[in-house]
């Protein structure tokens, strides 16, 4: 066994591991940073040994080991093909309850706590905060590639003014006019997405065509850059129309943690049947012409009547 690894309890996969060892009590969490008694790895070290060697993402129970010791996450274990990555012996069903158990005693830091995060969990705990952290990186919003760049809000702006070349607006209001020469053709494509600055935030307006079912159709939504519950506190209508008809979608603004094709795949935003649209687009209905115009506003809290008045911006 290696110098720096933890003496693990050999057991098969389903045991009790309360009848194993005892619960450490309380007393006994190891804080990352904290000085800790000589023979007691510190919190860094042992959060090391806890790294998966293959994924290098912490491993959480069952904490596979070899016949030396090594251990391995149990998604990686089906990985590798029950094969230790380190010495290539067989992991069979060994589970490491020693290094479960010093994980039960760890408190770490939120991983995003270099973007702000204060908190600090037991080791358990911990991914599943950061996985709902409010300080976590957002994704690119754009739909028309899969963008893999993540950053915050100031960040993803200046990416899609610069990488995508997305028009950037100021106000809180939107006339466009989309044309397209042959509205048969849909096959899934993004047609546009336009960043609003407004109330100080910045706000996705999408507009797309695809395929829902056999009909083609078209679709207009609003995402925001931020939170959901900061995505609460602001409404807006999206408005289509032409030849004395109008169709009027109003709603809440979802956040961009909420993926492009979700908000789309639900259905949440203005959805234009492709008939409909060739009648607003007038003329032999050979070409797609529509006026989308729509509006952005911010609920505000009425204290004496305990209702929400819309706000407009300027």
């Amino acid at each position: 066994m290696e110098s720096d690894s933890v003496e693990c309890v050999s057991s098969i996969d389903g045991m009790d591991e309360d009848e194993t060892s005892p619960p450490h009590p309380a007393s006994s969490k190891i804080h990352a940073g904290a000085a800790t008694p000589a023979g007691i790895p510190a919190a860094t070290s042992v959060h090391e040994l806890l790294e998966c060697p293959v994924c290098t993402n912490s491993m959480y129970p069952p904490i596979h080991q070899c016949q030396n010791g090594h251990t391995i996450c149990s998604t990686c274990k089906a990985r590798v093909h029950n094969r230790c990555p380190t010495c290539r012996q067989e992991l069979g069903d060994i589970r490491c309850l020693a290094l479960e158990k010093v994980a039960e005693s760890l408190e770490l830091p939120c991983k995003y706590n270099s973007l702000g995060c204060p908190e600090i969990f037991p080791y358990y705990s911990k991914l599943k905060h950061e996985a709902q952290c409010s300080y976590r990186p957002y994704k690119c919003p754009y739909a028309g590639s899969e963008c893999a760049v993540v950053g915050d809000i100031p960040f993803l702006v200046t990416h899609l003014r610069d990488d995508h070349k997305v028009d950037m607006h100021s106000g809180c209001t939107f006339n466009h006019r989309y044309v397209k020469s042959n509205p048969r053709e849909v096959e899934n494509a993004t047609w546009m997405l336009t960043v609003f600055n407004c109330f100080g935030h910045y706000f996705c307006l999408h507009f797309e065509a695809f395929q829902l079912g056999m009909a083609p159709v078209y679709m207009a939504f609003l995402r925001f850059m931020g939170d959901e519950n900061e995505a609460r506190n602001f409404s807006y209508s999206v408005e289509v129309g032409a030849n004395g008809r109008k169709l009027i979608w109003e709603g809440t603004p979802r956040s961009i943690r909420d993926s492009h094709r979700k908000v789309r795949d639900s259905h949440d935003g203005l959805i234009i049947q492709r008939n409909m649209a060739l009648f607003f687009s007038g003329g032999d209905r050979k070409e797609l012409k529509l006026r989308v115009t729509g509006r952005i506003w911010k609920e505000q809290q009425n204290n004496d009547a305990g209702v929400c008045m819309p706000s407009v911006c300027s």
